[in-house]
């Protein structure tokens, strides 16, 4: 799941609202969590005390990881990461 040589999309939502380096920290997450993975990763964007919160959670296997990053204007939103076999694609929750 998630191979680096797949190709990977955003969707419209995420690219008006998820700055770029929090996408990219986003697929940097995915990519150094430990195998196996779960086709589904969720994210969960919040701020607190102007620093962005991000919480990292799957299903099977279980898995949760919380990131602290400095930030200039946080984001508060729910992001998943699908990987469907053939590619992978970053989507806000309402987008699904």
């Amino acid at each position: 799941m998630f191979e680096k040589s797949k190709g990977r999309y955003l969707t419209r939502g995420v690219d008006a609202e998820i700055p770029l380096y929090l996408q990219m920290f986003l697929w940097d997450a995915v990519d150094n969590m430990p195998q196996p993975k779960d086709y589904l990763q969720v994210f969960r964007l919040s701020e607190e005390n102007g620093l962005q919160i991000v919480h990292h959670t799957s299903e099977q296997p279980q898995f949760e990881m919380t990131y602290i990053v400095e930030a200039e204007k946080p984001v508060t939103a729910k992001v998943y990461i699908i990987d469907d076999g053939e590619h992978c694609t970053m989507l806000l929750a309402e987008e699904y």
